[in-house]
């Protein structure tokens, strides 16, 4: 999760603090700080014996080779730092001074500041008490002229995959399931949203195991290879002494051009997934506990005006929509699990997911104008209220209890597509933009290799029954949303 702060100051100006006060104005507008927080189910001081010791901070960033200290662990303490690669380590090897230590409350706060070329990296980890474990928070701050392109070198690097670097944390300060701990199965589970879902649930105290077919050495969790079709030696991790849920994202990636043939393999990376899924709950000597199995409210296809929910009847709608969501949510008839819920997901704003990023770029380059009419529907959710959601789905949330069937995530307050890139537009202090015709649009798609139907259509998707769970989002509105996700 990704937070954006501003600070400022008054300052009282004369002719001689002039130059002062346009250096410090300089550097506010040069400055960026993220803040990630995630949720570790283990004690504070567990924690701080990593968190708190810099030379172990290579044990939980991979981006970090190696850390030598000049001294104790106090303020004012300085410390040298190699980032990994081989070129990366060399070049800050040989070239950057020594980190300074600008915070250090043992147990609750360690800070560091790295002079960079005009400008300087500030990284802060905080940890705060809760009943049954602690939230962490990794505060990146860069400042300076050179703040853009040292994020770019150095703080993306730094910063990639925040909750994935919390799960190994939890890994490194000895994080264990308990006994009863939930089993969680990810078919799908290296994709953008099963990488975020695992490392939640890792730091929450749950076992975690991937099915993928091409497992990823840099990932923290237990991979299991599968073809997605037929059944294999996977299905063993279905087998457990104690609950085991299920959760299906496999599928092919949407953003594609809308051939006969990338629509069939969409459909089929879907289908027949799932039925294997299927076909191997059949087998086990008892019903799976939970199966959370993915799908999309884009399975309404451009629904124009229609006030869609958990009820509303599917249209005869664009193949790659309806065509593909349907025979998806079809094939998982039949599944063995004590509970099933269909989750039909909208878009999932997240910053490294790809369609915020794309509407990001866009909007940076100036093309944040509307699409098409502009008038089209846009539902989304925000990726910490589809965690959470998620986890209510496991039966993980004790208020919230969601019922078997079909389930939106989508947030209640959806927005015209002029709206979204207004929002855009405002967040990322750009100018208004024109807006893209649809003829214009669909040349790009051509070019990008993508659907325009993407951008040219548009559901009102909401959800009954989260609210008759007593389900609350914790960020429920577009703005609340972008000002937590966008820089500042």
């Amino acid at each position: 999760m990704q937070v954006f702060t501003c600070i400022s100051q008054r300052v009282r100006v004369s002719k001689h603090t002039l130059p002062v006060v346009a250096a410090a104005g300089l550097d506010r507008v040069m400055s960026r700080t993220t803040t990630y927080k995630q949720f570790i189910a283990l004690p504070p001081e567990r924690l701080w014996a990593v968190l708190g010791d810099l030379t172990r901070w290579p044990e939980w960033n991979s981006a970090v080779a190696s850390v030598v200290l000049h001294g104790p662990a106090a303020v004012g303490g300085t410390g040298d730092y190699l980032p990994g690669g081989a070129v990366s380590a060399a070049v800050h090897g040989r070239l950057a001074a020594p980190f300074r230590i600008t915070a250090y409350d043992a147990g609750r706060e360690l800070g560091i500041e790295q002079p960079e070329p005009a400008g300087a990296l500030r990284i802060t980890w905080r940890l705060t008490p809760r009943p049954d474990g602690a939230h962490v928070s990794e505060e990146f701050e860069l400042r300076g002229p050179s703040a853009r392109i040292v994020r770019r070198v150095i703080g993306a690097r730094l910063a990639a995959e925040a909750r994935i670097r919390f799960a190994r944390l939890a890994f490194a300060a000895g994080i264990e399931p308990a006994e009863d701990a939930l089993a969680v199965v990810i078919a799908g589970g290296t994709g953008a949203l099963g990488r975020q879902i695992a490392a939640d649930l890792t730091c929450r105290g749950h076992r975690v195991t991937l099915l993928t077919r091409r497992p990823d050495p840099a990932l923290p969790f237990r991979q299991v290879r599968w073809d997605g079709r037929t059944a294999g030696e996977w299905v063993d991790e279905l087998r457990g002494p104690g609950r085991v849920a299920l959760i299906n994202l496999a599928g092919q990636l949407v953003d594609c051009r809308p051939t006969e043939r990338n629509i069939d393999l969409l459909r089929r990376s879907r289908v027949e997934s799932t039925a294997a899924l299927v076909a191997a709950s059949r087998t086990l000597d008892r019903p799976l506990s939970r199966w959370i199995q993915a799908s999309t409210t884009a399975i309404w296809s451009d629904a124009g005006e229609t006030r869609c929910t958990e009820t509303t009847p599917l249209p005869v709608g664009l193949p790659q929509m309806t065509g593909v969501a349907q025979p998806w949510e079809q094939a998982f008839a039949g599944a063995d699990a004590e509970r099933r819920i269909i989750l039909r997901t909208s878009i999932v704003l997240d910053p490294a997911a790809p369609a915020l990023r794309r509407l990001i770029g866009l909007t940076k380059a100036g093309l944040g104008g509307s699409v098409g009419s502009g008038h089209q529907w846009f539902s989304w959710i925000h990726i910490e209220d589809w965690l959470a959601v998620v986890r209510a789905g496991l039966g993980l949330d004790p208020e919230v209890a969601l019922p078997d069937g079909i389930v939106v995530a989508a947030t209640d307050h959806p927005v015209r597509n002029r709206e979204l890139m207004a929002a855009l537009r405002r967040h990322l202090h750009r100018p208004p933009a024109p807006s893209t015709p649809a003829p214009i649009l669909k040349l790009g798609a051509i070019v990008l290799r993508t659907d325009a139907a993407l951008g040219l259509t548009g559901r009102h998707a909401t959800s009954e029954v989260l609210r008759r769970s007593g389900f609350r989002f914790r960020y429920p509105t577009l703005d609340d949303a972008l000002t937590d996700l966008l820089p500042r």
